[in-house]
């Protein structure tokens, strides 16, 4: 190793884009309600009225709309509206690269 490197690279560093995506997708669930609108959404096979993840995590239905935004803005849910009334679900595939990060090597 030449004198003038101080340490070995590990392994590619994640591209800026790649690295700015997940970094929205983990800003978006650093939020205690938005982790439990989130989970709550995956746990479903469907979707979920913006009313009743409101009452769940015990917020008014604005503060819940505002938090769905942003889970969807990262990426993470698809909105649909039907009426006054907005239906949340999990987008296929957003959780695979989150869930890859909290999984312990050799798990």
């Amino acid at each position: 190793m030449p004198a003038d490197v101080c340490c070995t690279p590990g392994g590619p560093a994640l591209e800026r884009a790649e690295a700015e995506a997940l970094a929205a997708r983990l800003k978006a669930v650093a939020d205690p309600s938005r982790l439990r609108m989130l989970s709550m959404l995956a746990a479903t096979d469907g979707e979920i009225c913006v009313c009743d993840l409101a009452e769940a995590i015990e917020v008014s239905q604005p503060t819940a709309s505002h938090h769905a935004k942003v889970l969807a803005a990262a990426g993470l849910v698809e909105r649909e509206q039907r009426g006054r009334w907005a239906y949340f679900r999990v987008v296929p595939g957003a959780l695979d690269e989150l869930g890859a990060l909290l999984r312990s090597p050799g798990a």
